[in-house]
């Protein structure tokens, strides 16, 4: 058939913001091949059919994965509520609405159909291929992909959606009895947890309070220890207010982005502050928060914060829909040092803040607190097997704790490529397609996330999620997605349209 090609690699959450995106633009008809090896097709790892008491962290305005449509997500869910007959999901403390992952990956699959249905109707050709793109070769004029070393075609357009990985195994307990390499599904890989059994979750951010909270659930009554080697816990996310920022805008840092190639750390800190000050926002309690998360104890900083749900003060607010709106144009211009000193410095803080818990998680995480039933604890340094059975996890003060399981909820790889697109990303950087950026992933040009090799963005290459985080920062964050979405399908219209008119003057013009 006539018309470009498309094949996407991976068919998760960002695969489904990006199909959606293709299908709103009613472009000139061509193919699309969705590779996706797993049974969570469009829900990702993040968004499997599982237990309802694990909650997507962010408001339904959040989580629209459509482009220039903040409330798509919003009707969907009305919607499917009346027909279910089900109004939850409203947290009691924020009064906000934070709904299950699992209803969220609903969501996703029905979107990525829709959209697939609408490119069909505009006469679009879709395939689903049900394997892993393995390997990749870039020829003059397109990307030949493989699946198992037999080649699946050749596409003019190619956009790797290959997802995040699960949690690293930094104490090397993979095999041991009791040890829980990757926590999701929750309500399957944790089932076998005895009611009474001492469990040691490692590792502080979201997924560990989403073990915690299902274990609790499913009845568990034993001692479960929280363990990190800095107990940064999530920050907890304030009651929704109105807000129109001024500064931190994808506006202003794009158009900053076009007048300068490089912005110091402290011209950046310049704009924060403007917007602050314009917003009203108290500066001292903001230095305060950065400053003080590694010496404020975990469960006092979590009870400070959910006691602030109320609080008029925007700033904290402003950061949290700041850095995922602009954390990609704005990353992108910092110098290496400040980018690297950032990464160093203050990564853990910056996550902890911007991607916040619903507050009716941290008050259930401190009514166990209160019951004696968990603890959470920082400076782990060590985790070992025991001879007889179970775990001993040594912390910075001495102190041995034993555990009869350990969940593993820490991190995933820091070079942001997931164990099953490694194949792939070595084919692309050995035939000089793609290169490694040194913060992680693959490089991307910012206006396009295009692959980056030899220093010139490939029109023809492009990557979308956490493939991209050393670039461009904040990349995971549904929003980033959607907007990432926008760049990379006007860019891949734009160069197929550029080139169908180069086409039609040479059919014109006299050899």
């Amino acid at each position: 058939m006539s018309g470009i090609s498309i094949g996407v690699i991976g068919g998760g959450a960002s695969a489904v913001c990006l199909i959606d995106a293709l299908a709103r633009e009613r472009g000139r008809p061509g193919s699309i091949t969705v590779f996706e090896p797993s049974p969570n097709l469009w829900r990702g790892r993040a968004y499997q059919v599982d237990t309802e008491v694990i909650k997507v962290n962010a408001t339904p305005d959040d989580m629209s994965a459509r482009v220039g449509d903040l409330h798509h997500f919003e009707r969907w869910l009305e919607l499917r509520e009346r027909v279910a007959d089900d109004a939850g999901h409203v947290d009691a403390y924020s009064g906000a609405r934070f709904v299950p992952r699992t209803v969220y990956g609903e969501y996703l699959e029905q979107t990525a159909y829709a959209a697939l249905g609408e490119l069909r109707r505009q006469g679009w050709r879709v395939d689903l291929v049900g394997a892993a793109v393995t390997g990749a070769r870039r020829t003059a004029d397109h990307v030949l992909l493989s699946t198992g070393g037999t080649s699946a075609g050749a596409f003019d357009y190619a956009v790797l959606c290959v997802g995040g990985d699960g949690p690293r195994d930094i104490y090397g307990l993979t095999g041991a009895p009791g040890f829980v390499a990757d926590p999701y599904p929750v309500s399957g890989s944790l089932r076998h947890v005895g009611e009474r059994q001492d469990v040691a979750v490692i590792g502080s951010g979201l997924t560990a309070v989403d073990v915690i909270l299902h274990l609790d659930a499913q009845g568990h009554q034993g001692r479960i220890t929280l363990l990190s080697r800095r107990g940064v816990l999530p920050a907890v996310r304030q009651r929704p207010i109105e807000l129109e920022l001024r500064h931190l805008t994808k506006h202003h840092m794009r158009a900053l982005a076009r007048q300068r190639r490089e912005m110091s750390v402290e011209d950046f800190t310049a704009v924060v502050r403007a917007e602050l000050v314009d917003a009203g926002a108290d500066l001292d309690a903001i230095r305060a928060e950065i400053a003080d998360v590694d010496r404020e104890p975990p469960v006092r900083r979590l009870r400070r914060h959910l006691a602030a749900v109320d609080s008029p003060d925007p700033g904290m607010r402003i950061l949290q829909r700041a850095v995922p709106d602009i954390g990609p144009d704005v990353w992108p211009l910092l110098t290496e040092r400040d980018r690297a000193a950032m990464l160093r410095s203050h990564y853990r803080t910056v996550m902890s803040l911007c991607c916040p818990m619903p507050p009716g998680s941290a008050a259930r995480l401190l009514e166990l607190v209160d019951a004696g039933r968990l603890d959470v604890r920082s400076g782990l340094q060590k985790v070992a097997v025991r001879s007889g059975g179970g775990f001993e996890l040594a912390t910075s003060d001495g102190e041995v704790i034993g555990a009869d399981m350990v969940i593993n909820a820490v991190n995933a790889s820091e070079d942001r490529i997931p164990a099953a697109a490694r194949s792939l990303v070595t084919a692309l950087t050995a035939g000089r397609a793609a290169s490694p950026h040194p913060h992680g992933g693959l490089r991307l040009a910012r206006e396009t996330s295009r692959l980056i090799a030899g220093g010139a963005p490939d029109p023809r290459l492009y990557g979308l999620g956490t493939i991209g985080a050393g670039a461009l920062f904040f990349t995971f964050g549904i929003p980033s997605l959607v907007d990432r979405s926008e760049d990379i399908v006007a860019a891949i219209l734009q160069h197929a349209e550029a080139g169908n008119a180069a086409r039609s003057e040479d059919v014109l013009l006299p050899a």
